[in-house]
C-alpha cells in the first residue's frame, strides 16, 4: 500500500503546478486527470462535450469514463482527478476554495486530497491540505460483465 500511497502523491504533484497555473492565468479551472500509465509515465487527459463551456459535472463525467476505460485495459496503474470546489477546512470550520486531487491506484489505494486556497494579487496561496477516502471507483472490478446484461435465447 506504500508504494500505491507515493504513486499518487507523486501524480498529484505533478498536477499541481497546472492547476496553480490556470488559477494564475485565469482564477479558475476546468477538470482535468493525470495517469500513471503501465510504463511509468504521467499523461494528461481531458474531457470535452463539444460545448465552448460545458459544465463541471460532464467534464468530470468523460474524465472518469476514460479512467475506467484505461483501467480496464490494464493501462493505467493510478489515476488523478483535478477540479476546484469549495469546502469548509476542517481546522478552522471556514469556507474557502480548494483544488482537490481524487486519487486512486489499482492496488486498491483511493484518496481525495483537498488544497484550499485563496486568491492574492492574481496568484494561489495555498492552506493545509486535508483529505478523506476515496470511493475507489475507477479500478472497481465489474460486478457482472457487460455481456449479463442481455437476456440469452
Amino acid at each position: 500500500m506504500a508504494e500505491a500511497k507515493s504513486e499518487c502523491e507523486d501524480l498529484m504533484n505533478a498536477a499541481l503546478p497546472f492547476a496553480e497555473q490556470m488559477l494564475a492565468e485565469h482564477g479558475e479551472f476546468y477538470p482535468f486527470g493525470m495517469v500513471l500509465t503501465r510504463e511509468d509515465e504521467n499523461a494528461g487527459i481531458s474531457g470535452y462535450s463539444g460545448d465552448e463551456r460545458p459544465p463541471s459535472s460532464e467534464v468530470i463525467g468523460s474524465i472518469k469514463w476514460a479512467f475506467a476505460r484505461g483501467a480496464r485495459q490494464a493501462h493505467f496503474r493510478a489515476t488523478a482527478l483535478v477540479y476546484d470546489v469549495r469546502v469548509v477546512v476542517p481546522a478552522t470550520d471556514e469556507t474557502s476554495d480548494a483544488v482537490a486531487f481524487a486519487l486512486d491506484h489499482r492496488d486498491k489505494y483511493s484518496v481525495v486530497v483537498f488544497v484550499p486556497y485563496k486568491l492574492a494579487a492574481g496568484s494561489p496561496v495555498f492552506g493545509e491540505v486535508f483529505a478523506q477516502q476515496g470511493e475507489g471507483e475507477i479500478f472497481r472490478k465489474p460486478k457482472r460483465p457487460w455481456w449479463h446484461v442481455f437476456p440469452s435465447r
